[in-house]
């Protein structure tokens, strides 16, 4: 079985921001995050991964690092974390920061160098170009519109952002700041973290030359991932950072790795790579958007068959060979519950059945702040309520190509961002609990029904089925080990699996769906004894060969022979 602690593990995602405020100034803290830590106890949770917390001016939510070895003084001090982190430990959870490093911020002081001079010693720790024609070096679109290239008059040349202007990317060829990199990340493990989640580490090498990305359709600017995302050299350099730093820690790391299959992904994290021990994928991420640059706004309705195809893919590629970490939310993603259930009537059971699904999967399951309490988007009326910088972005852009304003909100109320950034609802008071002051984001309309106050009282809570989900899976090793195997994989309603390790079987049947459909259990099951381990309905009877299932059903049983 290859155990690891972090295989077995069960990952809570915190957005610092929108946590848990202890000061009054409607924004999340560390201290908020501390006096939390008996609920994620609770919960059943080993890891804790930090959204960034260092030193930022905060254009991208604290994406733009100006100090790695500093804390953002709205989220407190360096001595409130270093409690954070001892006071997590005594409770057996561990810390894993998220780490920043194909960019920095524009006022980190090594960027503030290297724009002083074309000659300054730290110029070259970016990516600087000259222009061409008259404008940018080159015609690849950022990811939050319009260029990569921003111009600085002072030495006259461009500087390369992916992200924001206010992010340029460090240039991964220069030793010097590789070394000062591995300075920084060997800094943090002796502080005593558990391990690092590697932002946009697929980007952190670019196409030689930095070429032109084909334009068939003569746009001013081109989506050009394929010459900056999942480069051989990536591999090198996770490797190189492996020797000099990470392989003399017990930690885990995972990284954050859009655009790429299951086979691409084995090298990053194959067991003999000695790169990361896993990634974050994309393809179901994607299952509701359209190809191209702006396909994320471009509403489209998933496919049971395709989430079947995807997640079966990575579940069986990996298998043995890699380790897959999975999510259905994070920071960047839409709230589960509205994405892939039904966030009105069937708020409850489609929550508990997302659940099964998430930590029935071999890999390790990341659950993101309120999920386990089935926060939902939040659907603000005006564009003046978003603080996300990606979809303000959008929004100008979409207005300015007549697209109709109900159709932009009905894109922003879909994916943006901030629909998962919403603070976390802790109760029924002003706020939901979260802060005594003005929040920095707004708090979902819904937080007088949807809270962890209701849901602690509530047996049959969301919450308590997540308690439940966590304790399974520490009890039994076919949960973390098992080997997976689709069943029914063109039943348009249900997702259907089994898990097996040695002699034994778990089946998980799953209703994604509000429709009733029957279930039928294929053949080879039959000469097995169904025990119910788990399920978000009344269950009166032990015959599974056939029956109807309710809306957004699931069982999880125990096949003995």
């Amino acid at each position: 079985m290859n155990r690891k602690w972090w295989k077995e593990s069960v990952v809570y995602q915190i957005y610092p921001a929108s946590f848990m405020d202890s000061d009054g100034d409607g924004i999340g803290d560390l201290q908020g995050i501390i006096s939390k830590l008996p609920y994620i106890k609770e919960l059943g949770i080993d890891v804790v991964w930090l959204c960034p917390i260092y030193t930022s001016p905060n254009h991208d939510n604290g994406y733009d690092i100006s100090d790695y070895r500093g804390i953002m003084k709205q989220f407190g001090t360096m001595e409130d974390f270093d409690e954070l982190l001892n006071k997590a430990h005594d409770m057996d959870i561990k810390i894993i920061m998220d780490l920043v490093v194909n960019h920095t911020s524009d006022e980190h002081p090594w960027f503030i160098e290297s724009r002083s001079s074309a000659d300054n010693p730290k110029r070259d720790y970016y990516i600087w170009k000259k222009g061409k024609n008259g404008g940018p070096p080159n015609n690849w679109e950022s990811y939050f519109s319009g260029s990569v290239w921003k111009y600085d008059k002072t030495t006259d040349e461009y500087y390369m952002h992916l992200y924001t202007e206010h992010q340029p990317d460090l240039n991964w060829k220069n030793e010097q700041m590789i070394s000062e990199i591995d300075e920084m990340v060997r800094w943090w493990l002796d502080k005593g973290i558990d391990g690092f989640r590697f932002d946009a580490i697929a980007h952190i090498v670019k196409a030689e030359g930095l070429p032109d990305a084909p334009d068939p359709n003569h746009l001013p600017y081109v989506r050009a991932y394929t010459l900056f995302s999942n480069l051989e050299k990536v591999h090198t350099l996770l490797h190189n950072l492996n020797e000099a730093v990470l392989e003399d820690y017990d930690i885990m790391t995972v990284g954050e790795t859009s655009g790429l299959g299951p086979e691409q992904a084995l090298n990053y994290i194959g067991d003999k790579r000695k790169e990361l021990n896993m990634v974050f994928q994309f393809e179901h991420m994607q299952l509701d958007s359209a190809a191209g640059g702006t396909g994320k706004w471009k509403l489209m309705s998933w496919n049971l068959l395709d989430l079947k195809n995807v997640m079966s893919k990575w579940q069986t590629v990996l298998h043995g060979k890699g380790w897959n970490a999975n999510y259905l939310c994070n920071h960047d993603q839409p709230r589960s519950v509205t994405r892939f259930g039904n966030d009105r009537e069937y708020r409850v059971e489609s929550a508990k059945m997302l659940a099964a699904f998430l930590l029935t999967l071999e890999g390790t399951p990341y659950i993101f702040q309120g999920e386990e309490i089935g926060m939902t988007n939040p659907q603000f009326p005006s564009i003046k309520e978003y603080r996300d910088v990606e979809t303000l972005n959008y929004y100008k852009q979409a207005l300015e190509s007549s697209t109709p304003l109900n159709a932009i909100m009905e894109s922003i109320w879909k994916k943006s961002r901030d629909n998962s950034r919403t603070p976390m609802q802790w109760d029924d008071t002003p706020n939901a609990g979260f802060t005594e002051g003005e929040p920095w984001l707004g708090v979902n309309s819904n937080y007088p029904e949807v809270n962890v106050q209701h849901a602690i009282r509530d047996e049959h809570s969301i919450l308590h089925f997540y308690r439940n989900l966590i304790s399974l899976r520490k009890q039994h090793d076919v949960f973390v080990y098992g080997a997976y195997k689709l069943l029914l994989p063109l039943d348009p309603d249900l997702y259907v699996y089994t898990r097996t390790l040695e002699d034994e079987k778990l089946l998980v049947i799953l209703n994604f769906f509000g429709r009733t459909p029957v279930f039928e259990l294929p053949e080879e099951l039959r000469a097995h004894t169904p025990e119910l381990l788990l399920s978000n309905y009344e269950v009166d009877h032990d015959d599974i060969n056939s029956f109807t299932l309710r809306p957004y059903e699931a069982r999880i049983y125990r096949m003995k022979k």
